[in-house]
């Protein structure tokens, strides 16, 4: 099964990507703030698959625990989420596989996960 690793600090929103992405068969985790993004991914306990990240959060933000995440593990699929625009090619020259401008529907969000899954699997099976 599919980790998504959820980064939200808005708790309905959390709620509703947890809904979301569990009816569509991925198991999520949680993290309230880039920091505890960062420790999670951290921890390796839960492997994420891919993280979705918001970006303006308490204590550590989205482009910050991106950076952290991506040294820890380059190879890491990181989707973006985020109503600020200005970031975007900051999350992009970061190495974030794809920037998603909020509010966006849902099924935008389950096509973006998917096609980052099907291209590291395409990638893996070029090798």
């Amino acid at each position: 099964m599919t980790k998504i690793l959820v980064v939200e600090d808005d708790v309905a929103l959390s709620r509703l990507y947890k809904l979301i992405l569990e009816t569509e068969g991925f198991q999520t985790i949680q993290a309230m703030n880039g920091k505890e993004a960062v420790d999670v991914f951290k921890s390796q306990l839960h492997n994420p698959d891919i993280v979705l990240m918001d970006h303006r959060m308490p204590i550590k933000n989205g482009i910050e625990a991106t950076k952290e995440i991506l040294e820890i593990d380059k190879k890491t699929k990181i989707i973006f989420l985020s109503a600020d625009s200005t970031v975007e090619s900051d999350a992009i020259s970061l190495g974030v596989k794809k920037f998603v401008k909020k509010p966006f529907l849902t099924k935008q969000l389950i096509r973006e996960i998917t096609n980052v899954l099907s291209l590291q699997e395409i990638i893996n099976i070029s090798r």
